[in-house]
């Protein structure tokens, strides 16, 4: 699908069509220092802005670490305990596998790519949807061409075909939240081994939803050549950072390229991350997924449940409900934006007027145009006031979204603060 159900075509990369107001990386930008804004509001009046992403980004040391905070020292003292951990959440094999960490986890599905991928090869995505964006920007620097797949028949026919593609690029949970079937996973994994084809896996959440939420194998305890995940999600503490294992040899090469670039870990941050890791259980993910299924509950029964998307670990508004129900609400026929500016206006308007900070604004920019409700803590929901008030707060938010939606300017505004513009058609 490369379009939406208003028309509109998919940007390039992207699994959503940009409009006039969000047209661009640097327009997301400019939404979240308008976002900032309204944090800094909110804290100088004293009220608490909730970060209700299911993202933990925050960096804390235990007492008595402070001196860890130290790139020498703590690498010297914790890379080896940091290991250990990493491929224990890795399912990985101390013989024959290796870690390493990147400041994002983008930078290490680039990392990847660069030295997994050969030059001028051609690259097969699976996913249970579609594959991230920071996938496909990750082949493309490699040099290298892309197709994205869903179906393992096709999947099959692509690793059997020759020429061998370069790589094989999986992903088990897709940032639309639906995950691949376990046999499909494992099947598409044995052909390429089979054929010498390398492996990579974005499993960004998979790493810990695909054992805790589906009884899945971890990633290293499949055939694959490199593994990428997030610290900073479902059941991690942060911060956030790219976690990566695979082949030692891999490894070996790609910490030497991360170091040549920049992008990796500062080792300061490793006690953050040891403490993340040894903290980890699958039973905290899925404590997480049931709170947020709360949530979903309530959403279900104040907007319908033909208004939201549920998967098994998430509740999502799809953008182009959100545009509808507030066009229905404000009388507008004609629809004045793309339904990925009435989700960023949505989570705006959440943020400004209850606190509430979605995951909208982690990424930038969004891999998806959905508002997504998932792995919500119970602390998180206290702070929010319940799942009720969770629900009327996006249902508040959806009316008063309705108020501007048919206007562009007042759009514009909201999103984008100051920095507002929106271009004008000349006259004819």
């Amino acid at each position: 699908m490369t379009k939406d159900r208003f028309g509109n075509e998919f940007a390039p990369g992207l699994s959503y069509a940009r409009g006039d107001i969000l047209s661009s990386t640097a327009d997301d930008l400019a939404k979240l220092r308008a976002a900032w804004e309204h944090i800094r509001a909110r804290e100088a009046k004293g009220e608490d802005t909730v970060n209700a992403s299911g993202l933990e980004r925050c960096m804390s040391v235990e007492p008595g670490e402070e001196r860890l905070l130290d790139d020498e020292l703590a690498a010297a003292l914790l890379t080896d305990e940091l290991r250990d951990l990493g491929l224990r959440m890795f399912g990985g094999d101390g013989d024959r596998h290796d870690i390493m960490m990147t400041n994002r986890l983008t930078a290490g599905l680039l990392i990847a790519a660069d030295v997994v991928v050969p030059e001028g090869s051609h690259v097969v995505g699976f996913s249970p949807t579609y594959s991230h964006p920071a996938v496909q920007r990750a082949v493309k620097h490699a040099r290298a061409t892309f197709t994205d797949l869903t179906d393992i028949r096709d999947v099959e026919a692509a690793l059997k075909a020759d020429p061998k593609p370069g790589a094989l690029f999986l992903t088990r949970l897709a940032v639309s939240y639906q995950i691949l079937d376990e046999a499909d996973l494992r099947r598409a994994a044995d052909i390429a081994h089979g054929r010498g084809i390398p492996v990579i896996v974005d499993d960004a959440g998979g790493a810990r939803v695909g054992p805790a939420c589906f009884g899945q194998p971890r990633t290293l305890e499949l055939p694959v050549t490199v593994a990428c995940t997030g610290l900073d999600k479902y059941g991690t503490l942060g911060p956030r950072l790219g976690l990566i294992g695979g082949e030692a040899s891999v490894i070996a090469a790609m910490r030497a390229r991360a170091y040549e670039m920049g992008i990796e870990a500062r080792a300061m941050l490793f006690p953050q991350v040891v403490r993340s890791l040894k903290y980890y259980s699958d039973e905290k993910v899925r404590d997480l997924v049931a709170c947020t299924m709360t949530v979903r509950d309530a959403v279900v029964d104040t907007l319908g449940a033909d208004r939201v998307h549920v998967t098994p670990v998430t509740a999502q508004l799809k953008a182009e409900d959100i545009l509808e129900m507030a066009m229905a609400r404000s009388g507008v026929n004609e629809a004045p934006c793309v339904p990925y500016e009435a989700t960023a206006a949505l989570a705006m308007l959440l943020l400004r007027d209850y606190g509430i900070l979605t995951v909208h604004f982690a990424g930038i920019p969004p891999g998806t145009s959905a508002l997504m409700l998932k792995f919500i803590s119970p602390q998180v929901l206290d702070a929010v006031g319940g799942a009720d008030a969770f629900a009327q707060a996006i249902d508040a938010s959806i009316g008063k979204l309705g108020g501007i939606i048919g206007d562009k300017d007042a759009l514009a505004r909201l999103l984008k603060g100051a920095e507002a513009s929106v271009p004008r058609v000349a006259a004819e």
